[in-house]
């Protein structure tokens, strides 16, 4: 079994129970999960292969709840620029319509090399449409090769215009065909083991996309087979009224009914919900992928990400989709999260003269959204933290680099106030993805010059 000794680094932030951070710190691995945490000086003084990371700072690597590898392909097309979420989904649904399976096997690599490249060890995709013979196998193909954790969510649209939904017919599937691939994913692909680097979920898209009997399916099957369910929730005021008009509830009393609250279960944006929804979400165990930078790419709102915590929710975070976001740096993510929380305080009124025992967002809080949040939020206990049994995914940055200088009295608050970076080395179950801040499973320079042709194909082929 293949050791890995990884020592003498500045700052080792473990995200453990204890929250330490062990100055001059390492971990022992052995077969990709973590054996030992601790000065160096207590760990083994040998392995296989060692990681001197002197001058630089250890975390756990970031887990990422909640994205679209495919929307790569369309960032910042310029009819989609300045649309809210339903008008941007009606100008990209025809252009996505023209995927094929070698676009979404370079879109996945493109999103998964960005986010190895933010400190990214586990990524949750949200693939919803199948266009000309795609599946999600295509993902779980490029996945692989990149080194990456994946939750691969079985997505679904059933509910076409014609039958009262947002999405074309175009691009919806019949529902028995959905369920009857769903099942195929979870049997072939899905691994309930620790450390496991595919896991299957099914994701029917949204309330506007899918209809309440596919949502009441999806939700017996995924529970037989011990596999969990995500979907977009209370993204924006259109939906809200969508719900209203089609199902005669809101958004968080429609879940109930289509029996989709429970441990099981996370939401994508939750930003419109009032305050017995977000008791209704703590009540039952559910999650809340929180995606700031869409949220204010598409002007849906902000999420009370604070009250949520306050509540005990679970909360991780998402870059989201590549094309509501335009990049996928997840470090850069919690840096945005950290700073819209606290405009949201100040929007209400915050104030620590008329109430001291109010805080605003730490940058470690935010950090843990990243980590122990988003590991919660994915019902995964074999990530999200840096101790003996977990999985040895981290992630470390150099600390002599310009962007923080000035700042290295407190190192770890410095990687979210500064301006984010990449990463210098992303290890993934023992095993390098980036190694001196270049990526080690793809060529980096090959794969952007395929992902611009078929960026380029889809929007001139109209």
């Amino acid at each position: 079994m293949p050791t890995l000794l990884v020592r003498n680094a500045t700052i080792l932030v473990t995200m453990d129970d204890r929250r330490r951070e062990i100055t001059d710190g390492g971990l022992y691995v052995r077969d990709g999960f973590i054996e030992k945490v601790g000065p160096t000086a207590e760990l083994p003084a040998s392995a296989d292969e060692v990681l001197d990371l002197a001058g630089h700072l250890l975390l756990p690597g970031l887990v990422n709840t909640h994205h679209h590898f495919y929307q790569t392909l369309t960032r910042v097309v310029p009819a989609a620029q300045d649309a809210n979420l339903f008008n941007w989904l009606k100008t990209l649904y025809p252009i996505w319509a023209r995927m094929t399976p070698a676009d979404i096997f370079i879109s996945t690599q493109t999103a998964l090399a960005e986010l190895a490249l933010s400190g990214c060890t586990t990524a949750s995709d949200h693939l919803y449409l199948f266009p000309n013979g795609s599946r999600l196998d295509d993902e779980i193909a490029a996945a692989r090769e990149t080194g990456v954790r994946i939750q691969a969510s079985r997505g679904s649209m059933s509910l076409g215009e014609s039958k009262g939904g947002l999405p074309p017919d175009s691009v919806v599937d019949s529902e028995a065909n959905i369920l009857r691939d769903s099942q195929r994913l979870i049997e072939t692909y899905h691994d309930p083991k620790p450390g496991a680097f595919v896991q299957i979920v099914l994701a029917p898209c949204s309330p506007f996309s899918v209809t309440g009997e596919l949502m009441k399916q999806s939700a017996k099957l995924a529970r037989e087979y011990g596999v969990h369910l995500h979907t977009h929730l209370a993204e924006t005021e259109d939906e809200q009224a969508f719900c209203l008009q089609k199902f005669g509830y809101r958004p968080v009393p429609y879940m109930q009914s289509v029996d989709w609250l429970g441990q099981d279960v996370w939401f994508a944006h939750a930003v419109h919900v009032n305050n017995d929804e977000l008791q209704t979400f703590a009540k039952h165990g559910c999650g809340v992928a929180h995606c700031p930078s869409s949220n204010m790419r598409l002007a849906s709102g902000i999420a009370p990400v604070k009250e949520y915590l306050a509540a005990g929710v679970k909360v991780g975070l998402g870059v989201d989709g590549s094309a509501s976001n335009d990049g996928s740096h997840l470090l850069a993510e919690v840096r945005q999260a950290m700073l819209l929380a606290r405009l949201k305080e100040g929007i209400t009124g915050f104030s620590l003269s008329n109430d001291p025992n109010r805080k605003l967002m730490t940058a470690r809080t935010a950090l843990e959204l990243a980590t122990r949040g988003g590991a919660a939020v994915l019902g995964r206990s074999d990530i999200g933290s840096l101790e003996a049994g977990k999985c040895a995914d981290f992630f470390a940055v150099r600390l002599d680099a310009l962007d923080y200088a000035g700042a290295l009295h407190d190192p770890v608050s410095a990687v979210v106030f500064c301006q984010p970076r990449r990463t210098d080395y992303t290890v993934v179950g023992g095993k390098f993805v980036v190694k001196q801040g270049q990526l080690v499973t793809v060529d980096e320079h090959k794969l952007v010059v395929k992902h611009n042709q078929a960026a380029k194909r889809l929007l001139e082929s109209r």
